[in-house]
């Protein structure tokens, strides 16, 4: 289907703006602090056997049928069959919950990016080198200023988006990842040099399922799980717009491919740069999500001279990061929101429906920034009357959602639509390129083993939030 919705120029263009939307705050915020909460060797064997069997061959469903549709996830999954339409009412849903308290989780790093740029200078409105735990409990319980600076971070996703997709989000992650990268590399090295790091990389890479009689697999499976789909943008709608984009010349295996390894490979980097300078400085390593920002902080603080300088640096590349995932994020809503128009002849009208849902997020994120991670307690009774867990916050409740439940079955809708009710509509258009080499193994991971796994994470993933039974 010709479209003017946009297209790539090329596929490298392609594969930085769907990398880029992989590699996000799940990457350097949640895979540290969710390994270090789950086991650390543990978490990451799941978590690479999950990407295997689940993450690959997801991709390259979705952005294979994105480009055979040449549309995004609901009238996408309207063509290929009618009965899992609803499937993509799920993935266009799913960006609407994230980018929610993804702004927010944003706004702070942009705010830790200018306090260590402020220490580097000396000026006022740095961190002052006050106790990290508590600069941090006064920012985000701040009120006003915590959601300016969220709402700074939707405003930059709101231009990019508006540019276009070649014109905003290829030319942006053309340099911002390349960028990421080599940020990541310079605090890698920084974190892996300092003294008694070598126990954190222990941490990570030697073999050890002690988790397993404490937590129980079933709970690592579930971290695992949960941290895969937000990582890899499955399950979101970002992947099958960007797949409707590109031009038919591309390898689709190959992109399947590079996208899970390049996303595991900056996850793994991530653990690397936090893990070793976590047990160097004697900071537990399941320290939730404060870790980012807590606990590195602390870290950067006892640097000495150069902390400010690896702060800036590190907190600059999480942005970068953060950046790039929110755009893929409201990529995903609003390309199926001009399906829409398109579908009615109406004339696509980019910048209006990209203000609609930049207002989305604008609400969201203002609840979440004025919840404060729970510290200011204003919604704790609305909270309540959800039934959520004690010890819940908002963000939790836009994460549930999203992560939690929509994108897992999201997964398993798909698998088994392309593992049972539509079996082979994917291997022409892969075919174009050459040869479906993996198709026995996609074949079998949408009927038999991708179902399994994602069963268990949903459940997992509901439980956790409202803590119906301890059995798992």
């Amino acid at each position: 289907m010709e479209q003017n919705k946009g297209k790539f120029n090329s596929t490298f263009g392609f594969l930085m703006a769907s990398i880029g939307s992989a590699v996000g705050l799940g990457n350097l915020w949640g895979f540290p602090y969710k390994m270090g909460a789950s086991g650390g060797f543990a978490f990451l064997l799941i978590y690479l056997i999950l990407a295997v069997f689940v993450g690959y061959p997801l991709i390259l469903g979705e952005i294979t049928l994105g480009r055979k549709t040449g549309k995004a996830a609901i009238e996408a999954y309207r063509d290929c069959d009618k009965r899992f339409t609803i499937n993509g009412w799920f993935e266009t849903l799913v960006p609407f919950f994230l980018i929610c308290f993804y702004c927010t989780m944003g706004g702070y790093v942009i705010k830790y990016m200018i306090a260590n740029l402020g220490d580097i200078f000396g000026a006022s409105w740095g961190t002052g080198r006050v106790d990290a735990d508590a600069f941090f409990g006064g920012f985000i319980s701040s009120g006003m200023p915590a959601i300016l600076f969220g709402v700074f971070f939707l405003v930059l996703t709101v231009l990019i988006v508006i540019g276009g997709v070649s014109g905003g989000i290829e030319k942006f992650s053309k340099i911002a990842m390349p960028a990421l990268f080599i940020m990541l590399v310079i605090v890698v090295i920084r974190s892996c040099t300092l003294p008694g790091a070598g126990a954190g990389l222990e941490f990570m890479f030697k073999p050890n399922f002690e988790v397993f009689k404490g937590l129980g697999w079933l709970k690592v499976l579930g971290a695992a799980g949960s941290q895969m789909f937000f990582s890899l943008s499955l399950a979101s709608g970002c992947l099958i717009a960007y797949g409707s984009y590109l031009g038919k010349d591309s390898n689709m295996e190959q992109n399947a491919v590079i996208i899970p390894v390049a996303d595991t490979v900056v996850a793994v980097l991530a653990g690397m740069a936090v893990m070793p300078a976590v047990f160097a400085y004697g900071i537990e390593p399941g320290g939730g999500p404060g870790l980012l920002f807590v606990s590195l902080q602390a870290v950067f603080d006892n640097m000495g001279s150069t902390g400010p300088i690896f702060g800036f640096i590190f907190y600059a590349l999480v942005f970068f990061a953060a950046l790039s995932s929110s755009i893929g994020m409201m990529e995903g809503g609003i390309s199926a929101m001009m399906d829409a128009q398109q579908k009615k002849g109406k004339k696509v009208n980019r910048t209006m429906l990209t203000l609609i849902m930049g207002f989305v997020a604008l609400v969201g994120s203002t609840i979440v920034s004025a919840d404060g991670l729970g510290s200011t307690g204003m919604w704790n009774p609305l909270l309540a009357t959800l039934g959520a867990d004690s010890g819940k916050v908002w963000l939790d409740v836009f994460d549930l959602f999203a992560e939690g439940l929509l994108m897992p079955l999201g997964g398993l809708l798909m698998a088994i639509m392309f593992g049972w009710t539509r079996r082979n509509y994917l291997a022409d258009e892969i075919e174009l390129s050459g040869k479906f080499k993996s198709k026995g193994f996609v074949d079998v991971c949408f009927r038999y083993i991708g179902p399994v796994f994602m069963i268990f994470i949903f459940f997992v993933q509901l439980n956790s939030f409202f803590a119906f039974t301890d059995k798992f």
